[in-house]
């Protein structure tokens, strides 16, 4: 199903401007795995004026694939239906006003592209968990073998834990597996494919997506050619890593065709999107942490230096500065867990088929109960978590007055909040300077009034909500206005951030 969707009286309002006006735009793009969302940012006056959605239905794994937990797409699908969504946002404003195209996306994963790039290998998705089995005939994980072989000092100037779904990880499994293509080949993420196939140039990448693939030095900001000896990798087949923000060239005629542009139209190397919908969410980085949860979740704080926080991802922000990144696993798929257990019981005991208001009910039973939930406490780590993926959800405290719905569905939103509060503490701990109020994105917030209220409270700030959506749509077309030359700099773009 495809959702479209447009700012009717902001679009009315721009498009109705004669053709000699001056006013810019600059389109910002977002490949996810679960959508693909495309916007038209006036950069005068902050406001998007247009915007589509799109459903990514472009995975590919095969059953056998799925039963082990593998996740893989056709990157060349992915970018097909991205150009679509592309085509239908210039057509309601004249294509020669767009100015630039940011490009972010999925941040994690990997694909391999030729020579004459063109894909060699599947996506491999960050949900994928190949390297999560044992290397045949022992007993430890591809992961664990990683670790190994790393030695000292192993990852620490990677910004994060080697896990299962990141490009290193990926690379290492297919190494082991004698499974690399015998052709020269370039590993890639999924948005920097895209920024391919716009332009014709790289693949290239920059240091936000670079530092997401475990193999990449975040102090330095170079691949870490020791660790990728040593983990018996190639640095030849990584990307060249360029500037964020720069343009990598113009759009190419075929794309120029097939997304209603005009050849050329500078095209901006892509970005990370939990930096992308940092700077598309934060107007103020030093006072504010940002929470962004959707399937998964992250917790995000802005800081000037490089710093080392056990279980908190470093990751490179825009200028030379840096992101603490709480990434876990529960957010909207914890609460869909528990969603599908409540159908199952209607479809079992009582023959209903389905209830697409459930979460609406879920939400005004849990907003019965009191703070606490009255003693019942749930850990909502159904699918692990990055540093221990056994890891399994719990619910504990039952009693005979708190064992209800209501008390469960809050319970569950409050696990997903004080996991964020601990990863918070940690970076406290480690000397950062508290934070003054949160911004909350993503659909689960802004669709969940009451996992909004809780995060507010616990911890005691109080929470904004962004007033456009597409937050990391919106921080790619930021950046891309940014290297076109609109702002000074990085700070000076995310004032045009406004909130509900």
């Amino acid at each position: 199903m495809i959702e479209v969707f447009y700012r009717h009286r902001t679009l009315r309002k721009q498009c109705a401007i004669e053709e000699g006006s001056a006013f810019s735009l600059y389109m910002g793009v977002d490949v996810g795995t679960t959508k693909i969302a495309v916007i038209l940012l006036d950069f005068d006056s902050g406001t998007i004026v247009a915007a589509h959605n799109a459903f990514n239905s472009s995975e590919v794994t095969d059953a056998e694939g799925k039963a082990r937990g593998w996740s893989e797409w056709d990157a060349d699908e992915a970018v097909e239906l991205t150009f679509k969504a592309m085509a239908e946002v210039p057509s309601l404003c004249s294509p020669h006003r767009v100015k630039g195209i940011g490009v972010t996306g999925q941040m994690h994963g990997m694909v391999l592209v030729s020579r004459n790039r063109r894909p060699l290998s599947p996506f491999i998705g960050w949900q994928d968990q190949r390297c999560n089995e044992n290397v045949p005939g022992t007993d430890a994980s591809y992961i664990e073998r990683m670790t190994r072989l790393a030695g000292d000092p192993g990852f620490s100037r990677e910004g994060c834990h080697p896990a299962t779904g990141y490009m290193g990880s990926s690379l290492f499994w297919l190494k082991q597996k004698c499974a690399l293509p015998s052709q020269a080949a370039t590993a890639c993420f999924l948005p920097d494919y895209l920024a391919t196939r716009m332009t014709g140039v790289g693949p290239v990448t920059d240091s936000t997506n670079a530092g997401g693939s475990g193999i990449y030095d975040v102090v330095s900001r170079e691949w870490d050619a020791d660790l990728i000896e040593r983990l018996g990798l190639r640095s030849d087949m990584l990307p060249e890593v360029r500037k964020s923000g720069e343009s990598i060239g113009g759009l190419t005629e075929e794309a120029a065709k097939r997304t209603g542009l005009e050849e050329g139209t500078p095209v901006c190397v892509a970005c990370g999107d939990n930096q992308a919908s940092f700077l598309g969410s934060v107007g103020s980085r030093r006072d504010t942490a940002l929470i962004n949860i959707g399937t998964g979740g992250q917790i995000s704080l802005w800081v000037p230096k490089y710093l080392a926080v056990k279980g908190v991802d470093t990751r490179c922000y825009f200028d030379e500065s840096y992101l603490l990144v709480g990434a876990g696993l529960c957010g909207g798929r914890s609460y869909l867990v528990l969603n599908e257990f409540f159908k199952e019981v209607g479809r079992v005991f009582f023959g209903v088929k389905d209830d697409e208001e459930l979460y609406d009910r879920m939400n005004r039973l849990a907003s019965e109960v009191p703070p606490g939930s009255d003693g019942l406490v749930c850990e909502p780590f159904f699918t692990g978590t990055r540093l221990d993926p056994g890891l399994r959800g719990t619910w504990r405290g039952m009693s005979e007055s708190n064992f209800t719905a209501g008390h469960m569905t809050r319970a569950l939103l409050e696990g997903i909040a004080r996991t964020f509060m601990i990863l918070y503490a940690a970076m406290l701990q480690e000397g950062v300077s508290p934070r003054e109020c949160l911004v909350g994105s993503g659909n689960a917030i802004r669709r969940n009034p009451l996992l909004t209220e809780i995060l507010s409270d616990t911890f005691s700030m109080p929470i904004m909500i962004p007033r456009h959506g597409e937050e990391a749509a919106f921080g790619a077309a930021l950046l891309a206005a940014l290297g076109c030359g609109e702002f000074e700099d990085i700070e000076e773009a995310a004032r045009l951030v406004r909130y509900e």
